[in-house]
């Protein structure tokens, strides 16, 4: 599939987000094609979507554009500032983003990690515009629920303990600047990288890429996300979702957003397909590429056979746009 690299999306506060836009090829109909837009995980870019973005329309066998774009603080985009490093922000971002690329037709939107906390955040937010453009979901390795049971393989006990260590040095991390000091010492680090990030079955190429990613982002957007992670927590926000074709990935050995936390986003979306790759860890756009390509899929073609979704998403609740996003929310119960 071909790429445009887009100018850098200018945001209201400033910011300019690196963007990657996959034009669809012509439609007989002349209908508008659904947009994929793809959001990656923490301390990443948009090459971890390189496997979705070359296979997707010869796997649907239709027209798809596919919008990626590095999140604020990674990959080429500009860098956090302390305050704007928050899964809040990174929902108003791509507000912003769909305002700016994507300003008609119907919207898939697939998220990893860090990703997948932003379209919850988006929706969470942004409830009027979710329900007007978005047909489609696919939740990859995350979780409603912040850290709460990330276990890096470890014992519950020691992950708690992990978990505090963590949270204490992000907050050193986050007042570091946009430095990348971390960059050289990236292939001592690839073992280390290799085990928390990854399942049984590991390929060289996915290890030096992860570390490649990783060494590219500033220590500001390392350390500055993770209280917003650890704060998370969007599970009845998911209720805006019901209705929507939906899909819900996850490794078996995922250390970071374990099968538990894909298991509580399918019980609140009943209609998804949920999905556990068997000895995969947390990198699933890498280890799993076909599995995700599948699921995006899956999704806009059950969109496609049903077009009134996104006016039943539209009007399963009158949206006040005076009204607090919980409130929308709750209607949507």
């Amino acid at each position: 599939m071909g790429s445009v690299a887009s100018p850098p999306i200018r945001l209201k506060d400033g910011a300019r987000l690196y963007s990657l836009l996959h034009p669809a090829a012509p439609s007989a109909s002349g209908a508008a094609p659904v947009t994929v837009v793809l959001l990656h995980g923490w301390t990443l870019d948009n090459r971890l979507w390189r496997h979705q973005i070359a296979d997707l329309a010869g796997r649907l066998g239709a027209p798809v554009r596919v919008l990626a774009f590095d999140l604020r603080g990674h990959g080429r985009s500009s860098a956090t500032h302390g305050a704007d490093a928050t899964l809040e922000q990174l929902g108003d971002d791509l507000a912003e983003v769909i305002e700016q690329l994507v300003p008609e037709g119907p919207i898939v939107l697939a998220g990893h990690s860090l990703g997948g906390m932003a379209i919850m955040e988006y929706a969470h937010r942004h409830a009027a515009a979710f329900a007007d453009r978005v047909v489609g979901v696919v939740l990859i390795s995350t979780s409603a629920e912040g850290s709460s049971r990330t276990s890096y393989g470890l014992s519950p006990r020691l992950a708690r303990v992990m978990r505090i260590l963590e949270i204490q040095g992000a907050g050193l991390l986050a007042r570091s600047g946009a430095w990348r000091p971390h960059r050289r010492l990236m292939p001592l680090l690839a073992p280390g990288v290799r085990w928390l990030v990854f399942g049984q079955r590991v390929d060289t190429s996915w290890v030096a890429l992860t570390a490649s990613m990783v060494g590219n982002a500033p220590l500001c957007a390392i350390g500055g996300f993770r209280p917003s992670v650890d704060l998370h927590h969007r599970v009845e926000t998911l209720a805006a979702m019901r209705g929507l074709p939906a899909a819900v990935l996850v490794g078996s050995l995922d250390r970071l957003t374990p099968p538990a936390c894909a298991e509580t986003i399918a019980r609140e979306l009943p209609d998804a397909d949920l999905v556990i790759c068997d000895q995969a860890g947390h990198m699933l756009p890498m280890e799993r590429p076909d599995a995700v390509t599948d699921a995006i899929v899956s999704v806009i073609r059950r969109a496609s056979v049903d077009p009134a979704v996104r006016e039943r998403a539209s009007a399963q609740v009158h949206l006040d746009p005076a009204q607090p996003p919980d409130e929308v929310g709750a209607q949507r119960l």
